[in-house]
């Protein structure tokens, strides 16, 4: 499946695919207001030539982009932050109160990163990061309110997939923004215009209890649409949001099946996860073959696993 570089939505909304991995894994959102810019996420430093691009395409220069918006601070929201800011200049980057730190000094972020991939990978999927001027970053506390050039944007902590997460209520257009905590629908699944959806549970923060307010929360507002950094807008999200706590507590069920003394833990979680999106593929209709299902979820089974994982060692340490 083929998707545009770009998708135009209503309401001066854009996705403009990252280009991490593969085509439609990653979305960087723009709204544009009278000619003001303000992106949603960053994806990595190689995002920034196709936002540039994009720009001046709309006729539009780096100079109009008023906002970075960060949801949360994971490397594939956030790694092109720093490259993003250097050719904006007059961007103030917008990041949860747990993140701002992270931004300002990202070497605790690199260290992580780099323990995980190793240098050399970590230089070849995200690039140079780099700390940004504090005096250029705004703090998103729980509701709070910035009026982009007369559009009002609520910000609302949401946990449960991360600590330093937050979603945005866009008014005008009546939907949110919401990184991951509504979960990740790729496009190759949707069935006669009904997507699947399915959540993140990936290290280190997974909070199931906090994951089912926050999406509770963001029902609560009736909204719309969802606007999906993995990926682009979802709609039906009344039946997403049943699904989605369905989906949780079976992620959750699952990893508590699976002893911690278990030495093949992670290869079991793997496998089960997989059965479980796999069915639940099926059910939705879902035609692509048994190889191509994997090959899609692959990335993400894995780090789910690896989130449960964490998130057993840790309930486990303090009971």
């Amino acid at each position: 499946m083929d998707l545009p570089r770009i998708i135009d939505y209503e309401h001066g909304i854009s996705a403009i695919d990252a280009q991490y991995h593969r085509q439609g894994l990653v979305a960087i959102h723009m709204i544009v207001q009278n000619n003001n810019v303000a992106l949603v996420d960053t994806g990595t430093a190689f995002s920034v030539p196709g936002v540039i691009e994009t720009l001046k395409h709309k006729n539009l220069a780096p100079e109009n982009v008023s906002y970075i918006f960060l949801t949360h601070i994971h490397l594939d929201h956030a790694g092109g932050a720093s490259e993003f800011m250097q050719c904006l200049p007059n961007a103030k980057l917008v990041v949860h109160p747990r993140g701002a730190r992270h931004m300002a000094d990202p070497s605790k972020l690199i260290e992580g990163a780099k323990a995980v991939y190793g240098a050399m990978e970590f230089s070849r999927m995200y690039g140079e990061i780099r700390p940004i001027d504090i005096g250029r970053i705004i703090e998103a506390p729980d509701n709070l309110r910035i009026d982009f050039n007369g559009r009002p944007l609520l910000f609302l902590d949401t946990p449960g997939h991360a600590r330093h997460h937050y979603c945005i209520f866009d008014e005008q257009s009546h939907s949110f923004f919401t990184g991951d905590t509504f979960g990740v629908s790729y496009r190759e699944f949707d069935v006669d215009g009904m997507e699947f959806v399915f959540p993140t549970t990936t290290p280190v923060q997974f909070d199931p209890t906090a994951a089912h307010a926050s999406l509770d929360r963001l029902v609560s507002y009736k909204p719309e649409h969802a606007f999906l950094t993995h990926y682009g807008r979802i709609s039906h999200l009344p039946e997403h949001a049943v699904e989605m706590h369905e989906l949780i507590d079976a992620h959750v069920s699952i990893a508590r099946g699976i002893s911690n003394d278990n030495p093949d833990r992670h290869a079991t979680l793997v496998k089960e996860l997989g059965s479980l999106l796999s069915r639940r593929l099926t059910a939705h209709g879902c035609k692509l073959t048994q190889e191509k299902i994997y090959e899609l979820l692959r990335i993400d089974i894995n780090l789910n696993s690896l989130g449960l994982e964490n998130w057993l060692d840790h309930s486990a340490a303090s009971s």
